[in-house]
């Protein structure tokens, strides 16, 4: 029996680490290859796939294609929540690497308009839905399976590593551009460009190789054992958590906008507006994501210490003044202030995203927290994120400044301000309780021990009750 019980708390110990792992790693790859398209669209895609147009409409319609993927990532959050919910967290996210995967690498051996003229730019926005489903339900997995194997730890942090992954992303897919960049000179538009596509071909091996050796969650074993899954679990989180689900959304709005202004919108105003070089402005930006790599967990910490909602809240509130500073100090054209105004913008922005991950996923009850937390998670990518490259260059070309640009952001982060004080700080939550459940009690799986469907005939017999 002792051995069983030391057994069993190694195995727990090592999937606890494990879900870690492949939820960052993971989640790395994934936004390694959304940020190789973001980049490639205001940077190549422009001249590759739209030449006929000038300048400004070709940038347009480049982001055009890459609005595609925002609008799919809902149809992802709730066809992948439907299975993480009622399959699981780890047969669900395998799923969504491949889907984000073969997009991606298929991308890179597109014919351009060179080849087959029109029909180069429809298969490129189909390749991007289908990056934007495999995005949509790759994030509530990838953060549930560190959540729910660390519960009782400490969940904004735990909950902010997922997120890391993102800046990991940024600064792989940047890196990977400026190094192809320099290694194919005047060759970049021909083939240097779709090497970061093929490449992420390794990326995708390794995380699959990650995931497969995680255990699913013991929150969603004990409900599988239990036979207490959702048949319909989207529904049943439409209809039992539609406010969180619409504050959460809410509270996402100036966050979304915030990031692909910083990250992918920049790369069009400092080449074509500042008239920076290119390996310039993808300099200041790998700079900006590698200092991200340290606000993110750090300001996830915070959220553990002061609250999710304090420092969200604090986040939002400090992007309501600083985009006008953002865009007076980028518009001195003096380098070290641009550098300086690249540098602090996603890092500043890491206030809202460190806490997010737990702040919205410990909204939700087990059974619909996979489908709650993604259609949260993933509905502003239609009114915020996608949008937000094309707004802002439509708001350029129309006032031919930034300030239209700077109060565009403001207001996006006003929303988000309000929506975030609708919201509760469950920190203090059992994410093992059906809380949304009268007098429903902890699931039983969850006692500091994984249960028995993830350890077979070597674990114990018996678990004691999480109350």
């Amino acid at each position: 029996m002792l051995s069983g019980v030391v057994f069993a708390d190694r195995l727990e110990r090592r999937m606890k680490r494990r879900a870690v792992a492949a939820a960052t790693v993971g989640t790395a790859i994934e936004w390694y290859d959304f940020f190789l398209y973001s980049t490639a669209a205001a940077v190549v895609f422009p001249k590759l796939f739209f030449p006929k147009q000038d300048p400004y409409t070709g940038v347009m319609l480049s982001f055009s294609t890459f609005f595609v993927g925002f609008a799919a990532r809902p149809v992802g959050a709730a066809l992948f929540g439907h299975y993480g919910d009622r399959l699981g967290r780890k047969v669900t996210l395998v799923a969504t690497i491949l889907v984000m995967g073969i997009g991606t690498l298929l991308i890179g051996v597109i014919p351009t308009y060179a080849a087959i003229g029109i029909w180069g730019s429809v298969v490129l926005s189909l390749l991007r839905a289908m990056q934007g489903i495999g995005i949509g339900g790759e994030w509530g997995g990838s953060v549930l399976l560190a959540l729910e194997w660390n519960e009782r730890g400490r969940r904004g942090l735990i909950g902010a590593l997922p997120q890391f992954g993102v800046p990991v992303g940024l600064v792989l897919s940047t890196g990977a551009f400026n190094f192809f960049n320099a290694v194919s000179g005047s060759e970049f538009t021909t083939w240097g460009w779709r090497m970061p596509f093929l490449l992420s071909v390794v990326l995708i091996a390794v995380g699959l190789a990650i995931r497969l050796g995680v255990l699913d969650t013991p929150v969603f074993t004990a409900l599988l054992e239990e036979r207490r899954t959702e048949r319909r679990p989207v529904l049943a989180a439409m209809r039992r958590g539609l406010p969180e689900i619409v504050l959460s959304a809410l509270a996402r709005v100036g966050q979304f906008t915030q990031f692909y202004i910083f990250t992918s919108f920049i790369l069009v105003y400092g080449t074509t507006v500042l008239h920076f070089k290119r390996d310039f402005v993808l300099n200041g930006t790998l700079i900006m994501a590698a200092i991200s790599l340290v606000t993110v967990p750090l300001f996830g910490y915070l959220s553990d210490v002061y609250g999710r909602r304090r420092i969200y809240l604090a986040g939002c509130l400090v992007m309501v003044p600083f985009p006008l500073l953002y865009y007076q100090l980028l518009d001195t054209r003096l380098v070290p202030l641009v550098l300086l105004a690249i540098a602090i913008s996603l890092p500043l922005h890491d206030m809202q995203w460190g806490p997010m991950a737990s702040l919205i996923a410990e909204s939700f009850s087990g059974r619909i927290r996979y489908s709650g937390a993604s259609l949260g998670f993933q509905l502003p990518s239609i009114i915020a994120g996608g949008p937000a490259p094309i707004v802002a260059t439509f708001l350029i070309q129309r006032f031919h400044n930034s300030v239209a640009v700077a109060m565009y952001l403001a207001f996006c982060a006003a929303i988000s301000a309000l929506a975030t004080l609708g919201l509760k700080d469950n920190r203090g939550r059992n994410m093992a309780v059906e809380y949304d459940l009268p007098g429903s009690s902890s699931l039983p799986a969850l006692a500091g021990n994984p249960p028995r469907a993830a350890l077979g005939p070597a674990g114990p017999r018996s678990w004691p009750s999480a109350d």
